[in-house]
């Protein structure tokens, strides 16, 4: 007779027991018991299961059963998470079992106080819950200390990995990460990544250990949800009458009454989320559902939520969505995507597509978490109404096409997968100014090795990294120098930017006024943002009049007001996949309604589908419009940015917006032709290309690129000069589509 292997939880040491007693768990959940064993026996482990599905304890029961037995000096768990607020958060969540397992927990980000954390690396021990902001200031104003700091290191736990996966910010986590272990003397630490939304597990291992993927282990809990209720809802936006007022309706932008109306009569009364899009938006929302709130007599239930709104108030709309029994609704932007305890939530509104069916899986799990509950999504499509001038593009209802696109995505257990890294090269810039501030000094050839052999800049060669420091150390920019031993120093330039407190985020910061009310900061407005004395806005989810600016303190003072404007803030969208604009055109070449729009929307995507095919879009890529043409290519945005490029460099007047190309001034016979010649020759140039890329610095550190840099950023990041072939040869035939299969019906 055969014994059954131990359980996860008899793996566990006796005081990590102890805790689940106490807790009243009957049993682990799936992700748990997978976990346990895997990072019980060392090596990096990528986690991925389900909004709170126990992915923190997953890594934590078996992290702190390997630590029950050992003493050692320095910080023994690294946690590292790209929110302040979730720290606030795990903090909360694990202070109770450190404190039964005898092991010390502290939080290390901006807002926690300079004594604790000068009493933490005095003594450091135990767990350090920490930003990678934070982390990068620790190894900047203390290198010399990060032996003794992380010298015994046990493990690093990195929690919402997709976040960073492809990003600035990982890049930067990864280079720290590989700085820790090189100064330490550590040939690797334990990497542990946290995530309920990973499209590719295995491009997550690599993202979690560059160069060692394959050796990561992949735990994936089964998806223990209750299910999904769904809606898309259709609405039209009228047309103003004439320019004037059009110009007007751009310049002060209104939520269209009918939507307000219906999120008032879904979300009254109940604990939500309302996904708004743009900080501009969430503003409108909020202020426009108060006003219906006040209209109907009752306690106002709708709050905003963005990063430009202060700390304070923040939380306060996150402590009422966790303890406050009163109903509560936040309108949001992506600030409570990702894993910040807010409690159970009934309801996910979304207005319009979004940009990413990852982003659309980790706002569904807010919903759904309590026993029998499903989750609830409900997504509002606004179209433009049929009007004078209707661009095609208008005619095709492209936003509630997306939405059902995005849809059937994840009904076919489909995201995005994590982005490939590119050069990066602002973030190499960043990171070769931290390890000089870090170490004092240090030899090209060795600072090539660490960052780029070592570290995750893997794409950087010598002779590349060699013409990054030439431009670094130019008269121009004077960020680095070389000292008379071969040093690379701090330059001029770079003592400045060093000097700052905005250095540590690899990421671009605006330059902000903070807008006061009394002795209360409501949060910070954009200095691009345009506001003067006696002028109405809306901010904070209420209305203001201006009283006051102070160009020098950068303070916008303001009083309670009736009227407001919407506050403009900047920002662009992200790049959208091709699959999903693929499954677009899938949609509108289909036949077969999905049973989850409601009768409104069945009727735009009715007309959608007819103006589909009384454009001949079923069988042509291209047709005449004005006096020019749309192509349509039906593929992601940088695909459709390549494709762009690539015509203006054959002198043909084009741009792109939406998911077409519009090209000025030619006849479709020309494009085909054109298109026929790109199916035939070798990819293009793709600096070539690139240099007809007239964009501002999107990343922090761009500016101080040469042109030639900036193109080979932009080809590595921005375009897919080796996909054009293709793309043209399946635009200049007719296109086929599988009509039965494109759309199930998933009643």
């Amino acid at each position: 007779m055969t014994s059954l292997p131990p359980s996860g939880f008899d793996r566990l040491s006796e005081p990590v027991r102890k805790w689940i007693w106490r807790q009243g768990w009957t049993s682990l959940r799936d992700v748990q018991e997978k976990a346990i064993p895997a990072i019980l026996a060392g090596g990096d482990v990528v986690v991925s299961a389900r909004t709170a599905a126990g992915k923190t304890e997953a890594a934590f029961l078996p992290l702190l059963t390997r630590l029950a037995e050992r003493q050692t000096d320095g910080f023994s768990i690294l946690y590292v998470s790209p929110l302040k607020a979730l720290i606030n958060d795990q903090f909360r969540r694990l202070e109770s079992l450190c404190e039964t397992c005898g092991m010390l927990l502290h939080k290390w980000h901006g807002d926690v106080a300079a004594t604790a954390k000068s009493k933490a690396r005095k003594r450091p021990s135990g767990i350090v819950l920490i930003t990678p902001e934070s982390l990068e200031a620790l190894l900047v104003r203390r290198g010399g200390e990060v032996l003794r700091l992380f010298g015994n290191l046990d493990a690093v736990v990195i929690d919402e990995l997709h976040a960073f996966i492809g990003t600035e910010r990982g890049m930067q986590l990864q280079s720290i990460l590989n700085r820790i272990e090189v100064a330490a003397g550590r040939d690797r630490v334990d990497r542990i990544g946290l995530s309920a939304t990973l499209g590719d597990m295995r491009f997550a291992a690599e993202a979690l250990r560059p160069g060692g993927g394959t050796s990561v282990r992949l735990v994936e809990g089964i998806d223990e949800g209750n299910g999904l209720r769904l809606q898309i809802r259709g609405y039209l936006r009228p047309v103003p009458p004439d320019e004037e007022e059009e110009a007007e309706a751009k310049e002060r932008p209104q939520v269209p009454e009918a939507v307000a109306a219906d999120l008032f009569r879904f979300l009254r009364g109940r604990s939500n989320l309302l996904f708004a899009g743009s900080r501009t938006n969430v503003e409108l929302y909020a202020d426009a559902l108060r006003g219906l709130c006040e209209t109907a007599q009752l306690p106002n239930e709708f709050f905003p939520h963005h990063g430009n709104l202060s700390k304070a108030a923040r939380e306060e709309v996150e402590l009422r969505l966790r303890e406050d029994p009163r109903p509560t609704t936040a309108v949001a932007t992506t600030t409570l995507e990702l894993g910040v305890d807010i409690g159970d939530v009934e309801t996910v509104a979304q207005i319009g597509p979004g940009f990413s069916v990852a982003s659309l899986r980790q706002r569904l799990g807010r919903s759904g978490r309590r026993a029998g509950k499903p989750a609830v999504l409900r997504i509002f499509a606004i179209e433009r109404a049929a009007g004078r001038g209707q661009h095609p593009l208008d005619r095709l209802h492209l936003d509630l096409v997306q939405s059902i696109a995005m849809v059937e995505c994840l009904a076919d257990g489909w995201c995005e997968p994590p982005r490939p890294a590119g050069l990066h090269l602002s973030t190499l810039i960043h990171q070769i100014l931290a390890v000089i501030l870090q170490t004092g000094g240090i030899r090209p050839p060795i600072a090539w090795k660490l960052l780029c052999e070592r570290g995750p800049f893997r794409m950087i060669d010598r002779g590349l990294f060699a013409d990054l420091l030439r431009v670094m150390a130019s008269a121009e920019n004077r960020l680095v120098e070389q000292s008379p031993e071969g040093l690379l120093m701090i330059g001029e330039a770079g003592e400045k930017i060093a000097e700052s407190h905005e250095f540590y985020p690899v990421f671009a910061t605006e330059r902000e006024y903070r807008i006061v009310h009394e002795t209360r900061t409501l949060g910070t407005y954009p200095l691009d943002s345009t506001v003067a004395y006696g002028e109405t806005i809306i901010f904070a989810g209420r209305r203001w009049q201006v009283m006051e600016v102070d160009d020098r303190a950068r303070v916008i003072i303001v009083r309670s007001a009736k009227a407001g404007k919407p506050p403009y803030f900047s920002g662009v969208g992200g790049d959208i996949h091709d699959r999903i604009v693929e499954t677009m055109r899938k949609v509108l070449a289909s036949h077969d309604t999905p049973p989850y729009l409601d009768k409104i929307a069945t009727g735009l995507l009715e007309e959608a589908r007819a103006a589909f095919s009384g454009m001949g879009l079923a069988s042509d890529s291209c047709i005449a419009f004005g006096n020019g043409v749309l192509v349509f290519p039906w593929a992601g945005t940088k695909k459709l940015r390549t494709l762009t490029l690539a015509f203006q460099a054959r002198e043909f007047k084009a741009g792109h917006f939406g998911h077409a190309v519009e090209l000025q001034d030619c006849r479709p016979d020309a494009v085909y032709e054109l298109l026929a010649a790109m199916a035939a020759a070798p990819p293009p140039d793709g600096m070539a290309l690139a240099m007809r890329l007239v964009q501002p610095p999107l990343a922090k550190f761009d500016g101080f690129l040469s042109r030639e840099l900036m193109g080979l950023v932009t080809v590595s990041e921005r375009l897919e000069v080796g996909a054009l072939p293709l793309l043209a040869q399946k635009l200049q035939s007719p296109l086929s589509v599988d009509l039965n299969s494109s759309v199930r019906d998933r009643a």
